[in-house]
């Protein structure tokens, strides 16, 4: 596999949604959950051009769907370069200055000659060149590449970066090839990265000595992959466990009937009782997360009553005649 670095291209994020800079939260939601749907890559015939799209999809949703993000987002738009990163990027002192004592981040430093988290450009994780040089990369402890009078051996800094994990490579586990480069040097590292089974949100994958370099000598830091789960459309994660929002028609809950779910290991079919409440729990064990020693959490199905926005005439007499009858 190999990787192109680019210059960073700005990304529209509300256009990629089909939303605008003016939609509430639950419109962005809606329209992330059926545009998801509708380029999921195991629905699609060109599973290729459909991963692609999904990832654009869920790098949008991360970004409007978070209120920090959006915020930092709408301020800046394609103005995203002056904004840095969380790092002072671009300013005096910061990861794109060349002066002052402020250093990285509050840590004494400057910015003379090491790559630092910033110089740091990544394929393969999941996000595009935007996502990670306005949202991704972020700078640990360390040695900061700053004019050092003494010859004291000093660690290079850790560097942290997001890694995109889908919902298949959690319950599975895989290997990913990520590449990345330093600064200007015309150098690509590639590296194979165990995503290991049951990886959770926020868990770090560590690639040692392949952080900042250090000063006089002194070894260089870490490189960190910070797990983030791909947004899914029918699913979301608590733990080990998965939740699904089971639409369920009126009569259909007063009713009952059989249902049918998506799950992560397939389709699978449902009772629902005569009566059934809005938000009554559904539990189908070992169908959630993997766990350490090899079990996995538990599979809710949540119901969700819906109810018609608009009706027909003749559904209106339906529910006009029910009305009286109640």
């Amino acid at each position: 596999m190999s990787f192109t670095f680019m210059a960073a291209q700005f990304r529209d994020y509300y256009e990629t949604l089909g939303v605008t800079k003016g939609s509430s939260a639950d419109e962005i939601k809606s329209s992330f959950r059926k545009l998801a749907r509708k380029h999921h890559p195991d629905l699609a015939k060109d599973k290729k051009a459909a991963e692609e799209k999904f990832k654009e999809i869920n790098e949008a949703y991360e970004v409007l769907s978070d209120p920090e993000k959006r915020k930092k987002y709408d301020e800046y738009g394609a103005n995203w370069q002056h904004a840095g990163n969380g790092f002072g990027g671009g300013h005096p002192g910061g990861a794109g200055g060349r002066g002052g004592s402020g250093g990285f981040g509050g840590f004494p430093g400057g910015g003379y000659g090491q790559a630092d988290a910033n110089d740091f450009h990544f394929g393969g994780t999941g996000y595009s060149d935007f996502f990670e040089q306005f949202f991704g990369t972020r700078r640990g402890r360390g040695y900061g590449g700053g004019v050092d009078f003494e010859e004291t051996p000093q660690r290079g800094r850790d560097v942290e970066a997001d890694i995109l994990v889908t919902l298949d490579e959690v319950i599975h586990g895989a290997t990913r090839q990520i590449s990345f480069r330093k600064g200007d040097s015309p150098q690509i590292q590639t590296y194979t990265v165990k995503i290991p089974k049951g990886v959770r949100e926020g868990q770090r994958i560590r690639l040692a000595g392949q952080g900042g370099g250090g000063g006089a000598h002194g070894e260089s830091g870490d490189l960190y992959l910070r797990v983030k789960l791909q947004q899914h459309p029918d699913f979301r994660f608590e733990g080990s466990d998965i939740h699904h929002e089971l639409e369920v028609p009126p009569w259909k809950a007063v009713l009952g009937g059989e249902v049918t779910i998506p799950t992560p290991d397939g389709r699978a079919k449902l009772k629902l009782p005569p009566g059934t409440q809005n938000g009554r729990k559904f539990r189908i064990p070992d169908r959630g997360l993997p766990e350490k020693g090899g079990s996995r959490g538990d599979f809710y199905a949540i119901v969700e009553i819906a109810i018609p926005e608009t009706i027909t005439p003749e559904e209106r007499t339906h529910w006009e005649a029910l009305s009286k009858s109640g």
